[in-house]
């Protein structure tokens, strides 16, 4: 079923109300198949006036090839940072699932995730990218920018197709926004933070060594993955449906050389995609912030509707109060396998996690989930308290939340 993993699509989430910390959407089975990163943007509506933050073209970059799915430039959003923040730099990737064939990637091209044509031209900056003080404590007056994500492979591809005029260029992309935010102040940072959700979560994975190889070694750099510890998992009917599809983006875009050689040299490209065989050998200091029953695995990994063709799932990947026993024991065992990837991980002393029960998706950028007076928390700490004290050495963070439904300040996701 190809529309499974429609996950590059761009999907209207209509926001209906709040109630008791859940997130209520309408959509239908086809939009559940495709669903993408819960943005900060669906949730600027709670915040009272969100910072609003211009788009800047990389104009070098067309010399590099380095351009969208359909050639068009990549971009960013770039807000300047101030006071004591003024040497410091956040880099944010966006997220937006993945292109695995050539027919989403020829459909992606026509939607902001290939084509800086189709971007917004001003975003919100929200969570860790807000530059208010009382929303984002440690990160508010850094200077801030966020990489729109247009090529379809998490910043990995280098190849092309010319029979469908699609350019995989996510590597140039990266470089070049990387190189021209240097041009621009970073290359004089005293610290700095490369950040992502989803797809960006994993781009964070896969290039935080790279990122710290363009610093001196006497500036402070860590990496923070939010919702990118996207797991090997078996589906509901035993098949491996994440693993066959990122095969396809590797495949198709012609990543394998452009991920991590520690893993290559021992595992095929696509278990190098996986970050479970990647984090125990990123150099650089990394945070792990996800959820132990991540929304969009359970709906695109653990039970799409191809893995459930008589749509016992269906209730349950829709709201988490409508799964019966044994499915929740499933979803356990999704955790369990979560908790095992990250406990070599967590050993090192550098590293920081917060692995939370809930049953959401992003939880950095949307203000709600990351600082606020009712945000999640793991022993009373909220997420952005967490970062925080891992990034500035104020604390060890080894969170781990104990089993569901134990968690009661989580802000679910339910759909209609």
């Amino acid at each position: 079923m190809v529309n499974l993993f429609w996950v590059c699509i761009v999907i209207a989430l209509v926001f209906t109300n709040w109630v008791d910390a859940n997130a209520y959407y309408h959509i239908n089975e086809i939009e559940l198949s495709i669903l993408e990163a819960h943005e900060a943007s669906s949730f600027s509506s709670l915040v009272a006036q969100p910072h609003m933050v211009g788009i800047t073209l990389i104009q070098p970059a067309a010399a590099k090839g380095a351009v969208c799915l359909d050639g068009t430039l990549p971009a960013y959003h770039f807000d300047h940072g101030y006071g004591s923040g003024a040497n410091s730099w956040l880099v944010n990737l966006e997220g937006g699932g993945w292109c695995n064939n050539r027919r989403t990637c020829v459909y992606r091209k026509t939607t902001r995730r290939g084509s800086s044509k189709f971007m917004e031209k001003a975003i919100p900056f929200t969570g860790i990218l807000s530059n208010n003080a009382q929303e984002n404590p440690d990160f508010f007056n850094w200077n801030r920018v966020k990489i729109r994500y247009c090529d379809g492979a998490s910043f990995t591809g280098d190849s092309e197709d010319k029979a469908a005029q699609l350019q995989f260029r996510g590597q140039r992309i990266w470089l070049a926004a990387v190189e021209d935010l240097m041009s621009k102040g970073m290359r004089f940072a005293k610290q700095a933070l490369l950040s992502g959700c989803s797809a960006g979560g994993l781009a964070t994975i896969l290039h935080c060594d790279e990122f710290r190889g363009h610093f001196p070694r006497t500036t402070k750099v860590k990496c923070l993955s939010d919702a990118g510890l996207f797991l090997n998992a078996v589906d509901v009917a035993g098949g491996h449906t994440l693993r066959n599809f990122f095969n396809g983006v590797v495949t198709l875009q012609g990543a394998q050389k452009n991920l991590p050689r520690v893993c290559t040299n021992h595992l095929d490209p696509t278990s190098c995609f996986f970050p479970e065989n990647l984090i125990a050998s990123v150099r650089t200091p990394l945070f792990i912030l996800n959820t132990a029953y991540d929304s969009w695995q359970i709906q695109s990994s653990l039970a799409p509707s191809s893995a459930d063709p008589h749509g016992n799932w269906r209730e349950c990947r829709l709201n988490h109060n409508k799964c019966s026993g044994s499915q929740i024991q499933f979803l356990q065992g999704f955790r369990n396998h979560m908790v095992n990837v990250v406990r070599g991980f967590s050993r090192s002393s550098q590293n920081g996690l917060f692995i939370n029960s809930c049953f959401a998706h992003c939880q950095s950028e949307r203000q709600d989930t990351w600082f606020a007076d009712n945000s999640p928390v793991i022993g009373n700490k909220a997420i952005a308290l967490a970062v925080g004290d891992w990034y500035f050495d104020r604390a060890a963070v080894k969170d781990i939340d104990c089993p569901y439904p134990c968690d009661n300040t989580c802000h679910h996701l339910v759909f209609r």
